[in-house]
Order: C-alpha cells, then structure tokens, then sequence
C-alpha cells in the first residue's frame, strides 16, 4: 500500500498516450491543475507508439463526422506546437495509386471527397497526390506533448492502474491499484484500451471497446531505394490499406494489417501476416517484394462496437469525459480532440484561463526507436 499522499486537482486525466497527453496540455496552458495518471511505467505505450507515425489531414474521411471536423482542426493547430515542441516532421506527402483504370472513377471520387474536406489534392490519371501529408515520430510526439504539460504545471503518475472511482460531493477520488489515490472535480477517460473498463467503474456501459490488430513490417533500405513519399492503395470502407511510408529516422515501414480480436493484451505479429504485407505492399512499391525486415511490430488500436469518437460527458456520470473510440486516428485528431474537451471541461464548471504560451525547455527522450520500443518492452514484461 502506498503512502504517497493524494493528489488534489481539478481534472485527473486517465491515460498517458497522445490524446491524453495532448488534453493534459490544453488544460495545463489554461492554469487547470492537472494530473495524469497512467497503468504503464512509462507514457506511450500501447497504441500511441505502435501506429504508422502518418499525420493525416483527412482527405478520405467523411465529411460531417466529428472525427474529420478534428483532424482537420488538428491539421490547423499542428504546425505551431509541433514547431514550438520540435517534434520531429517529414513533410513527404502521399499518393495513393489505383491498380488499374477502372479505378479512375474511385480515385476521382476521393479527389472530390478531399475538396470537401479541405484538403488539397491533384488528380494525375490513376494516382491522387496528396502534397500535405506528413510523418513524425509517434513517441516523440507524445512525449513532447507530456513535457510540455509537465512544464505548465501538469503532474503524471505512471503505474497508477486506476480500479475505483469514488464519487465525492466535489468530484471522484480515483484509486490505484497499488492503493495510490487522486481527488479531482473531473476526470477524462483517456484509457484507450481500457476506456471502456474506466467507464463502467463509474456505472457507465455506453460504450466497448475492441482491440483491432495493425501488424507492421519495417525495411531498412539501401540509399537508392529510400521512399520520399507515402504510398497509399486506394481505401475501402473498412481499412486505409496497407502502406508504404518513410520514417523520420530513414527507415521504410509497411502495413498495416486490420485484424479485430478480442484480447486486448495480444500485441503479437501473427506468422501470416508478413505474407499479407508483403502482398498487399509490392505492387504499391516493388523493393520491398524482395527485401529482408529488420522488425516486426504490432498495435491495437481502441475501436468501438458499432460507435466512434465517444466525446463527452457520461450519460451515467457528468463529471466523468468519455474520450473513447478514437480509433486509428488519434495521433491526427489529438490536438483538435484536445480543444474540444477542454472546451467540455469549461462547461463543466472549471474556469479555464487565457492560453499562455508553450514554454520551451527539455523533454525526456524516450529510449530506442520508437517503432521497437513498445514491442520490445512486451516482450520483456513477458519474458
């Protein structure tokens, strides 16, 4: 039992990956007193680092849908906080490739779908460039996002598996696991995985959360088979496809796949699934039909049952936000999903200030790549 004594804030954020830690910070800016408690030992390490690192500006998403007005909002805000964190950004662009003519017709229809959207896009005969499309580093960017808040005041405590929620007349008091405990007036669930698990604690079964499997393939390719660009099929309604993008630290990466399961702590690549990549990926890119992998790595990423971009207010505790459901983009949509719950916080009854600036100064660097790093910390938690 821990004799740390409790924590007293005004909002508890529930979740140490992007979108927690971009909400940390939009909260922290405006003089809230913020504690951020994550179940891992250290930030980003589940979906936030095992994602593709593609920040999306959305020209395929459906127009109307919360999910397309916050990466589009995200789209807006990025420069200057990544610019101002320096996060590390590849402004490569993307294209997405049709397979023969008869996909014209699609491809225009993706071209009209973007204009909608807002974004940018040429149609060239079977292939749709879409120049604002970018890469970073998705642990960096996370971290960055983290150290920031922390500068602002912000408070994290890592290996706080949150397992109770004890209503007060002011708020919650939030248990760990390890019998640590927060008080806060509000709470935002940004549990990913777990979102729907933090919910019920407070009564609320709105929502579930299935993990859905992306397993990448990463290259190291020889200089004259570097990728400048991501390489995109055209997508379905289901999945984006599998891709073929750069990374900031000149690697080239494959995938992913889209596989829906229901244990949420199986982050395994499947035998099969270098077969599917590598089929999905040659005609996109054929170096890479040959090439050796050096690493393997999985994510699941937090899909809702038949729901997606929970945000609000529980229908079974109004103190409690759902941030849940975010799917595949939350990297993209992080800083709009942030503006829009603190936006919730504020309507909630805690006074947010005027926005200050970002205060410069060092952020922990994770350890390793980050496209091994969660994998490689499974596996040792496994081993």
């Amino acid at each position: 039992m821990s004799t740390r004594p409790p924590e007293d804030v005004e909002v508890a954020v529930v979740g140490a990956g992007v979108v927690g830690d971009a909400v940390a910070l939009a909260l922290a800016r405006r003089g809230v007193t913020v504690a951020v408690l994550e179940a891992e030992p250290e930030p980003a390490l589940a979906a936030s680092a095992t994602n593709s690192g593609i920040l999306h500006l959305g020209f395929d998403s459906v127009p109307g849908e919360l999910e397309t007005a916050l990466i589009a909002r995200s789209a807006v805000l990025r420069p200057s906080v990544l610019g101002a964190l320096g996060v590390p950004v590849l402004s490569c662009g993307a294209l997405v490739r049709g397979r023969s003519p008869a996909d014209r017709e699609a491809l225009a229809a993706l071209a009209r779908n973007a204009a909608r959207n807002g974004v940018a896009a040429l149609l060239e005969g079977d292939r749709l460039a879409i120049p604002g499309e970018s890469v970073t580093d998705p642990v960096a960017f996370s971290f960055a996002l983290l150290g920031a808040a922390q500068r602002h005041g912000a408070v994290l405590r890592t290996r706080f598996r949150v397992v109770a929620l004890e209503r007060a007349r002011q708020g919650f008091t939030l248990v760990a696991e390890s019998g640590e405990r927060v008080s806060a007036r509000l709470a935002v669930n940004c549990a990913g995985l777990r979102a729907d698990a933090v919910a019920a604690l407070a009564g609320d079964h709105s929502f579930a959360i299935y993990p859905r499997k992306g397993e990448f393939l990463v290259f190291a390719p020889a200089p004259a088979q570097r990728l400048d660009r991501i390489l995109s099929p055209l997508p379905s309604r289901r999945t984006r496809g599998v891709l073929a993008f750069p990374t900031v630290d000149g690697m080239v990466v494959a995938g992913p796949t889209a596989v829906d399961q229901e244990d949420k702590d199986d982050w395994s690549v499947r035998p099969e699934a270098r077969a599917e990549i590598v089929a999905g990926v040659s005609g996109l890119y054929p170096p890479l039909a040959d090439a050796e992998p050096v690493f393997a790595y999985a994510g699941l990423r937090p899909a809702g049952r038949g729901t997606n971009y929970v945000i609000g207010p529980s229908p079974a505790c109004p103190r409690l936000v759902n941030v849940a459901a975010i799917r595949s983009t939350g990297l993209s949509a992080s800083l709009g999903i942030a503006e829009r719950v603190a936006e919730l916080v504020a309507a909630l009854g805690v006074a947010l200030g005027p926005e200050r600036e970002l205060e410069p100064g060092p952020t922990p660097a994770p350890r390793g790549s980050w496209w091994r790093r969660t994998a490689e910390y499974r596996a040792s938690a496994h081993a």
